[in-house]
């Protein structure tokens, strides 16, 4: 099982909507920040310095809604990689219910950063995260 990474957040009133609650919108922001997160804690500035990741595809299943000062958890893994695509997985949990608010999965590619050509996932980078 691969290891999940975590990041706790309070939802800022920056994030809600007219609907009172946060806007579909910042869940796809925090998918994205936490999985930046995730790739900065495990990776030194040399990986950083010479690859970059792009989303390829989002899949988001919103189940249940969050309100400001809601605290919540983001929780992120790699669940698979082939080649130059692998497989992000994440979950905002509401902390004090432990309710799933947001489940997605995120398909990204590697790329050179000089080149911005894809490149395949070396064994150095994969063993950091699965």
């Amino acid at each position: 099982m691969p290891e999940i990474f975590e990041h706790h957040l309070t939802v800022p009133a920056s994030a809600i909507d007219d609907m009172n609650h946060v806007n579909n919108v910042m869940y796809l922001q925090w998918v994205q920040e936490v999985a930046k997160k995730h790739w900065e804690t495990k990776t030194d500035s040399a990986i950083r310095n010479t690859y970059v990741w792009v989303v390829l595809n989002h899949y988001i299943e919103y189940h249940h809604p969050a309100f400001e000062k809601d605290e919540i958890i983001l929780q992120t893994w790699i669940d698979n990689h082939r080649g130059v695509k692998s497989e992000r997985h994440t979950k905002i949990l509401h902390k004090k219910t432990n309710k799933v608010l947001v489940s997605a999965k995120t398909t990204w590619c590697l790329l050179h950063k000089e080149t911005l050509r894809p490149t395949r996932i070396t064994d150095e980078i994969s063993t950091l995260f699965l």
